[in-house]
């Protein structure tokens, strides 16, 4: 469940049950000690390859390139052990340059290569994926010495990493030789080499964020988040005053610097406040460009987007390309769009018309084409994948670099005009590659990260499958059916992805929660099972109109009916057994998996729930529903109330009968895990026989591969126990 919204701190005392009742016990807490004991003891004894083997592979991310030079650097986690790599075109020599040697869930992030290539610049701890307190540090290891969000440097040529100091979200200077970076919500600064202690920047009211350096690196764009409203600034010296760019109440961000460093452009949103929309109308969030003097801060609007939801779904991605362009993102042609405008204003040009997402993108050096991923080819089933274009920025003529049955992503140019990305297949999980800015053949960078004896021909290649909601929505997912050959009917397992705004793909995922969740999948597919995995409406890739339905969450649960009709998919399949459907999924997916055991228990046989958001009143429809600022209440305040609960699990609990594993970490920042404990007791006064697994200290992003695997053999040993013959 990943809903923005603001941090408030959540206190649950947590109660553990374990109760019998006449000759069965009814409930049980999987201690770690016992998971380890018990686990995969009958079924999978005999497997042919284990969850642990299926999880052995090294993810990589967090790609980039040195803006002038030909270094890359990348992330790799190891079984939880964390660390960067790079390499240098045009051979790319993949080389590991850090060396953190403990799976102890500190994150690596905000990877950056010095201009001039010297340099790598990171982020250590924190959970980043967080909708509150993610700059706060996370300890999922339980380190009684505790941990630190810290910003390092380390020489690209090999060496110790160096403390630049505690801090977040750094900014390396054009001149190499400074990091700009957080420290409590204030600028600091320190020398990129750690030679002497950071210092303050500048002392200013408001939160500081979003530092950019302007292209000779005199000054220094951040926004200063002022409650109601944000505003932009530009830090020159100390003993000159801050020039505010364009001040009015509204919420500025994304401040962008013109090449000659002249103007900057940035995002307006209006601010808080306002007569409080009814609660049960869907969002609209109208925003706009504007164009500000760096020097004066005088600036004017150059494009506004409308005031419907399509028109105004807002996506913080802009920049500045040649001809004097400004580059961003619209869904005001009902799909995911690049758009290029004269900095000057005018007529906004649509650079990818289609019927796609535009997800990644980024500029050549000379900024004069935007290369970016998108699920679209000439294979129908490329919805369900992405490949890499390139296209002019004044022109709308995109033309394809990658196609095929693989995917790719999260494409990067280096200084040198070098593309480098990350490619896998639906059985091959990913690798760095690079492929030529005129398209052709991919190369991987590093295949020697993956083990030569990790069990390829153990996985499937999945089959995009679409069915019909109850209410004629055409609904989405690939279909993972076994190699083996088995008489009789077999289990079947749906899967629901989190988000809600993902999209599962017909091979590896680009983020490392969902690769895990893929490679659940294929494990099931290779004992035996059949797994449905469901793009339901909310997610992305498939237009507007399916990301942003009417009564959907909160407002009335409409993506449950995706749910209930991929359960019966899966039942009228003539290979599947329709009484051994069990179902399971993480955070938006938890949510639909108690959904669909309390209110069609007679469907699903069983579920596991993982860190699922269960009462929407409780946590979440007080603030983010019905958005109170002042006296006035929504119209329909009480009837979104109603319609919020009745879109809740704990709503339908007199109809729950199927069994239920709940697995949470109980420092959850994206759905408290007060959500688990008060469904628990709810469950104490009926008869479901329900299990819980908590990962003590542990977050939503599960950040220590010790504990995914804990996660991942639970829910295979709990789904297997009641599907299973």
């Amino acid at each position: 469940m990943e809903l923005n919204r603001p941090a408030r701190e959540a206190g649950a005392s947590i109660r553990r049950v374990m109760e019998a009742r006449t000759g069965r016990m009814r409930r049980t807490a999987l201690t770690v000690v016992a998971l380890v004991a018990s686990s995969l003891v009958s079924w999978t004894a005999t497997a042919a390859v284990t969850p642990e083997q299926m999880r052995n592979y090294q993810y990589p991310e967090s790609l980039v390139a040195s803006p002038k030079g030909p270094q890359v650097a990348w992330v790799v986690d190891n079984q939880g052990r964390r660390n960067v790599w790079v390499a240098t075109a045009p051979e790319f020599k993949a080389r590991q340059l850090t060396s953190y040697s403990v799976d102890d869930g500190q994150e690596l992030t905000s990877l950056q290569v010095s201009n001039d290539g010297a340099n790598v610049v990171y982020v250590r701890g924190g959970e980043h994926g967080a909708n509150w307190d993610g700059g706060s540090p996370a300890n999922p290891w339980s380190d009684p010495k505790g941990t630190k969000v810290q910003v390092w440097s380390v020489a690209f040529a090999g060496g110790a990493p160096r403390l630049l100091g505690e801090g977040d979200y750094p900014a390396v200077s054009p001149d190499n030789r400074h990091v700009a970076f957080i420290k409590d919500k204030i600028a600091m600064i320190a020398p990129i080499d750690g030679s002497s202690p950071a210092q303050r920047l500048f002392a200013i009211r408001g939160d500081t964020s979003s530092l950019t350096w302007s292209p000779d690196g005199s000054r220094l764009a951040f926004v200063s988040g002022r409650g109601s409203h944000a505003l932009i600034g530009v830090f020159t010296d100390e003993n000159s005053p801050i020039t505010w760019i364009a001040p009015a109440p509204a919420t500025d961000a994304s401040p962008r610097w013109s090449p000659d460093g002249k103007r900057i452009a940035f995002m307006r949103m209006p601010g808080q406040g306002g007569t409080p929309p009814p609660a049960l109308q869907r969002d609209t969030l109208p925003w706009a460009i504007w164009v500000a003097d760096a020097n004066t801060g005088e600036g004017k609007q150059v494009w506004a987007s409308g005031k419907t939801p399509k028109d105004s779904a807002f996506y913080a991605t802009l920049d500045w390309a040649a001809g004097d362009r400004l580059l961003f993102r619209s869904y005001q042609d009902g799909w995911q769009h690049l758009y290029s405008v004269p900095a000057s204003g005018g007529q906004p040009l649509l650079l990818t018309a289609g019927d796609y997402l535009v997800e990644e993108f980024t500029l050549t050096p000379d900024r004069k084409h935007v290369i970016y991923n998108a699920n679209t080819g000439k294979d129908p089933d490329d919805i369900d994948r992405r490949h890499l274009y390139k296209v002019p920025v004044d022109q709308a003529s995109p033309r394809p670099l990658t196609a095929g049955t693989g995917l790719e992503w999260t494409p990067t140019v280096t200084g040198d005009n070098h593309l480098v990305f990350f490619s896998a297949t639906a059985q091959r999980p990913p690798l760095p590659a690079t492929v030529s800015l005129k398209g052709g053949e991919i190369r991987l960078l590093a295949p020697d990260m993956l083990s030569a004896d990790y069990p390829v021909k153990e996985l499937v290649i999945p089959k995009r499958v679409s069915f019909r909601a109850p209410d004629g929505v055409l609904v989405h997912g690939q279909l993972f059916e076994p190699k083996s050959k088995a008489s009789g009917k077999r289990p079947a397992v749906l899967y629901m992805h989190g988000g809600p705004p993902r999209q599962m793909l017909l091979g590896w995922h680009y983020m490392g929660y969902y690769s895990n969740d893929y490679m659940v999948n294929q494990y099931l597919a290779s004992q035996g099972y059949v797994v449905l995995a469901v793009n339901y409406r909310l997610g992305i890739g498939y237009g507007h109109a399916f990301q942003d339905p009417e009564h959907a969450g909160p407002r009335g649960a409409s993506e449950y009916q995706d749910i209930k009709a991929a359960g019966q998919y899966l039942q009228a399949l003539p290979q599947v057994d329709p009484k051994r459907v069990g179902l399971y999924g993480g955070s938006y997916g938890g949510y639909l998996t108690a959904m669909g055991l309390a209110r069609d228990s007679d469907l699903f046989a069983v579920g596991v729930d993982i860190h699922g958001v269960h009462d929407w009143v409780d946590d979440y429809g007080l603030d983010t529903l019905l958005q109170r600022k002042h006296y006035q209440m929504p119209v329909d305040a009480q009837q979104a109330l109603d319609v919020a609960w009745q879109s809740s699990p704990v709503s339908s609990i007199d109809k729950w009968k199927s069994p239920v594993l709940f697995i949470h970490g109980d420092d959850d920042r994206n759905v408290y895990f007060s959500q688990t404990v008060d469904l628990v007791r709810r469950l104490e006064n009926t008869n479901v026989h329900y299990e819980t697994l908590v990962l003590v200290d542990e977050t939503h992003s599960i950040q220590r591969y010790a504990n995914a695997l804990k996660m991942n053999r639970a829910a295979i040993e709990f789904l297997g126990r009641y599907l299973k013959p």
